[in-house]
């Protein structure tokens, strides 16, 4: 699973801000399931940043995210990001060496249809 927040900071609190994402980034990194995260800056534009942090699994995301300091620390980092737009994501096509391998999905072909409630799992994967 992928994790990915962007954030606009303007220049006055960017040292402040990459203080608590380095923060951020340690407490998630040490949880297991998560295997790397990072924080980038635009080049095109200076106040915008994305953070992303790759995970084993959606357990293993959910699971880094439940220890008291990630929510005392990280959670409310990741609330600051820009919300217009999706942040969570599941790999599709995974490349490394020249090689692509596809992964199958974890949502349920009805995973757009079914409500909150209805449904206890994907019984066939996308």
């Amino acid at each position: 699973m992928l994790l990915v927040c962007r954030f606009t900071v303007p220049e006055a609190s960017a040292e402040a801000f990459t203080g608590r994402a380095d923060r951020a980034l340690s407490l998630l990194t040490a949880q297991p399931g998560c295997r790397r995260a990072q924080l980038s800056r635009s080049t095109d534009e200076a106040d915008r940043y994305v953070l992303t942090a790759e995970f084993d699994s959606v357990v293993a995301y959910r699971r880094a995210m439940s220890p008291f300091e990630v929510r005392e620390h990280v959670v409310p980092l990741l609330s600051e990001a820009i919300a217009d737009e999706p942040a969570a994501y599941e790999p599709l096509l995974v490349a490394a060496d020249g090689a692509v391998r596809r992964e199958t999905s974890l949502l349920a072909r009805d995973a757009g249809t079914v409500r909150l409630g209805e449904a206890a799992g994907p019984a066939t994967p996308r």
